[in-house]
């Protein structure tokens, strides 16, 4: 079974209303399931309001690649020449 990252789930026959779904989910996202498995998140924009986003310096960037190991060897060659 899948985790879901939402308390909420509909189906997705509900996103026919999505005015209701938006009232219903507050400020919270709501998971979408075609017969049990997600399928995607509806997230309204309360939600995304309170998130903080900052663009990641180029040394967290590497540091997190580096933190793969040999997994981003070949992202790292890649994005090199960019």
């Amino acid at each position: 079974m899948e985790t879901l990252l939402s308390k909420k789930t509909i189906s997705i026959t509900e996103l026919r209303e999505p005015k209701k779904v938006l009232e219903n989910a507050g400020s919270q996202p709501v998971a979408v399931l075609n017969r049990s498995n997600v399928v995607g998140y509806f997230v309204p924009v309360s939600a995304i309001e309170k998130l903080d986003f900052t663009a990641a310096t180029t040394e967290e960037v590497e540091a997190a690649l580096a933190s793969l190991g040999e997994a981003s060897l070949a992202v790292n060659d890649y994005l090199k020449d960019k």
